[in-house]
């Protein structure tokens, strides 16, 4: 009966041993903004080229003002932004309008649309004037949060 008795203090103090209060929280939590291009439009040919989520990615790095493209498209004749790498990027504000400029040459203007989920880079629209033949960049946002 004593074999008993102790078999069961022993699980209960083991099984009881963990809680939720065990979660370290002191580890700081890491958030990715990712961008998903979703639609490239426009250009000289008229292009409307759409890719699957996650086929091409860009993060911009505010601390560091780099862009890291992940570009897995393998179509060489499809429009569709950077090649895979490392970049750097500003962004200016003129106006009411900002501009992207990536590896010192600007890329174009950025609008953030349905509460801030979609950017567009819309290259017909720079700080020194507008155009016509330039591409439309469509991407969707995606958090990831790492510990």
């Amino acid at each position: 009966m004593k074999y008993y008795l102790i078999i069961a203090c022993v699980s209960f103090f083991t099984l009881t041993n963990c809680s939720i209060g065990d979660i370290n929280n002191d580890i700081p939590q890491v958030t990715r903004v990712l961008w998903n291009l979703n639609n490239v439009s426009g250009g000289i040919d008229g292009v409307d080229n759409d890719f699957a989520s996650g086929v091409i990615v860009w993060e911009f790095k505010n601390g560091t003002s780099t862009l890291t493209v992940s570009n897995t498209n393998n179509n060489a004749a499809i429009e569709d932004g950077l090649n895979s790498g490392t970049y750097s990027f500003s962004v200016n504000k003129i106006g009411n309008v900002e501009y992207l400029t990536i590896n010192s040459s600007e890329f174009g203007s950025l609008t953030f649309t349905t509460n801030d989920t979609v950017l567009i880079i819309n290259q017909n629209e720079t700080s020194t004037g507008t155009g016509n033949d330039g591409y439309i960049y469509t991407f969707t946002k995606s958090v990831i949060v790492e510990n």
